[in-house]
């Protein structure tokens, strides 16, 4: 198995691994879902691959857990995740992993509860009944937040010391040609 195979199975393996803690019970808004995309976008080289790894992963766990009417909400939440996670690419380091992953959360509420607000008839289709929607929902943002950094230290930190362990799974290295300078006569 070449290199760059062993690593991409390892990174889906890792995704279908966060997609499955979702059965696991946990605190309500606790889940892997946002972390699962940041780094499939970050880590997934194909543009393709990275948006269908995360969207299988979260249907398969949906199949068992039941689906509801806001998950175009939850599935378009976590596709604009991936594109997060294609800013967190270039350069993957704590401190921009720990924003995005911030930020992740931060678009997911605001999704999601749209969602909630736009279909559920339990807030009156106004500004108000907007930010009403929004104020009841900021409980449950504390645990999401939680839990996006939580397992996106535990996917990102987690991948990057097998990185150091695991020989197999690193990027292989790229090839960058050096300028020559014009010989001298």
């Amino acid at each position: 198995m070449t290199a760059n195979r062993t690593r991409i199975l390892a990174l889906l393996a890792a995704i279908l691994g966060a997609a499955a803690l979702r059965l696991v019970p946990h605190p309500p808004n606790f889940a892997p879902i946002a972390a699962m995309a940041l780094f499939g976008g970050a880590y997934l080289g194909r543009r393709s691959l990275a948006f269908v790894a995360p969207l299988a992963a979260m249907l398969l766990s949906d199949l068992l857990l039941g689906f509801h009417p806001y998950m175009w909400a939850t599935y378009l939440g976590v596709a604009l995740i991936v594109l997060m996670g294609w800013a967190v690419q270039e350069r993957i380091a704590p401190v921009r992993v720990g924003v995005a992953a911030v930020a992740s959360s931060l678009l997911f509420f605001l999704l999601t509860n749209f969602a909630v607000w736009l279909q559920s008839g339990f807030y009156p289709p106004t500004l108000a009944g907007l930010t009403a929607c929004y104020v009841a929902a900021i409980p449950f943002f504390q645990n999401t937040l939680a839990g996006d950094l939580f397992y996106a230290a535990l996917l990102f930190g987690g991948f990057a010391v097998m990185e150091r362990l695991i020989p197999a799974i690193r990027e292989p290295a790229r090839f960058v040609p050096v300028a020559t300078s014009p010989s001298v006569r």
